[in-house]
């Protein structure tokens, strides 16, 4: 592991000067890149810390097999300043609302503007990293975790609009921050089944398998939700928003994101014969976990040329998934789940 961590450590800054030097030569596509990417791995921290703070709630043994995979996934949270900085920096190349001359007159201006939103970054990135030394701490997290969902809940939906949702400032949906926290919660589970199945039995992998396949009926309910309101208004605005992402080559994304990411894990997750084969249920989590990278990608990427984007994506997922494999692999990181004991007291006879 240690030799894999130093290839992470030389393939990391490598990707980033390779980035930093796309981004001088071509901008417009470099930075949406970026942002597929960068907002793509951005669930898998949020989403660890979501699931820790619920285990923390409820209790389960699935939160103890998965615990340490949960702590290497905040352990990458620092991350999240590259990719918050990068995507403030190259800001007016990627949404419209910072060009009034060339925009329609925005109702929402108060919100869409760029002060607004490095207030926003800047609140995201302390309360983000405060609950994750919270959770990375452990010791009573049962206390915080009631508070600490709220709190995450507001700023990872609020993060979504912001990051993904402006690209469009006159599309509007209420269930939008709810899909992306969906989204990144079941991230997050399916990364740690990937790392922890190995070492769970066959009645506690079909309780992951139960629980995965939970969320994503989760998500693809909200998911799906907000598609069918949007059809039934047909309202010019907010159609115009789906209109590039299902025509063309990414409509057929589209169609396999349906297909990839709800219908076959579905199909797989919910049959009991195959809910305690391990290679199965392993394949369907990496399924899952590729798939939410490629819906990222749907979200933003149809406004660029495929040619374009092709080498800052393959940059910007080297850097993100070398940084990821450094910081979530280091010593004392994954370390196995530990019950708390309640306080004892001195008693004197």
């Amino acid at each position: 592991m240690n030799r894999v961590r130093c290839m992470a450590l030389v393939v990391a800054p490598i990707a980033l000067a390779g980035v930093m030097a796309d981004a001088i030569w071509m901008p417009v596509a470099t930075f949406p890149a970026w942002l597929a990417v960068g907002a793509a791995w951005l669930g898998w921290p949020l989403g660890s810390m979501a699931l820790m703070l619920v285990h923390a709630l409820t209790g389960g043994r699935w939160g103890e097999i998965l615990h340490p995979a949960l702590r290497a996934g905040i352990a990458t949270l620092p991350l999240g300043l590259p990719a918050l900085g990068g995507i403030m920096l190259g800001a007016r190349y990627l949404y419209p609302w910072l060009h009034p001359d060339r925009a329609m007159p925005l109702a929402n201006s108060f919100y869409l503007n760029m002060p607004a939103a490095l207030t926003r970054a800047g609140i995201y990135v302390v309360a983000w990293g405060a609950l994750g030394l919270i959770c990375l701490r452990g010791r009573g997290l049962e206390r915080v975790a009631p508070a600490g969902l709220i709190v995450l809940g507001f700023t990872s939906g609020f993060a979504a609009i912001d990051l993904t949702e402006s690209f469009d400032p006159h599309f509007s949906s209420s269930a939008y921050g709810l899909v992306a926290s969906a989204g990144a919660v079941l991230l997050a589970f399916a990364i740690g089944i990937m790392l922890e199945a190995a070492r769970a039995s066959t009645a506690e992998l079909r309780d992951l398998a139960r629980l995965l396949l939970g969320l994503t009926v989760l998500w693809a309910y909200l998911d799906f939700m907000q598609f069918l309101i949007v059809w039934q208004s047909n309202l010019p605005v907010e159609a115009a928003w789906y209109g590039p992402r299902l025509r063309g080559g990414w409509g057929v994304v589209a169609l396999c994101i349906v297909g990839l990411h709800f219908i076959l894990p579905f199909v797989l997750l919910a049959l009991p014969r195959l809910q305690g084969l391990r290679p199965v249920i392993v394949a369907v989590a990496g399924l899952l976990v590729g798939m939410e990278a490629v819906r990222n990608f749907w979200l933003v990427l149809p406004a660029c040329l495929p040619a374009q984007v092709a080498l800052p994506v393959l940059l910007s997922l080297a850097f993100f998934g070398s940084g990821s494999v450094f910081l979530a692999f280091r010593p004392g990181i994954q370390e196995p789940f530990v019950a708390s004991k309640p306080e004892q007291r001195d008693v004197h006879v």
